[in-house]
């Protein structure tokens, strides 16, 4: 896996993304023209939790700006756009923990998916 950021959509996950913001009801221009609190996390984050990689995909953020990650076997954790991520869902933590998303990004471990 390579780190995403400013790479182009391809075809086929443009037209996935159309077919997401088909499905909102709302028209394109529309859905372009708000600003996206997902723009400002990466959609994914890689760590390392006992011996074993994991991908954490994004999956919500709330109204006080608290992004929630999730992967396999339940695990998840939490980050906002200041501060540092924590385990949820009683993981004791990984490589990622403590960490800011500007440290994630620089060791590579979150990936931004960009148009």
């Amino acid at each position: 896996m390579t780190h995403a950021s400013g790479r182009r959509l391809n075809a086929s996950a443009k037209a996935v993304l159309a077919s997401l913001i088909a499905l909102t009801g709302l028209p394109l221009a529309t859905v372009e023209a708000q600003t996206s609190p997902f723009d400002q996390f990466p959609i994914l984050i890689q760590c390392k939790y006992k011996e074993t990689y994991h991908v954490f995909y994004i999956s919500r953020i709330s109204e006080d700006g608290v992004a929630t990650y999730v992967a396999s076997e339940r695990m998840g954790g939490t980050i906002t756009l200041d501060g540092q991520a924590k385990a949820t869902g009683g993981a004791s933590g990984g490589s990622c923990v403590g960490k800011t998303l500007a440290e994630l990004r620089a060791s590579h471990q979150a990936y931004d998916l960009k148009p």
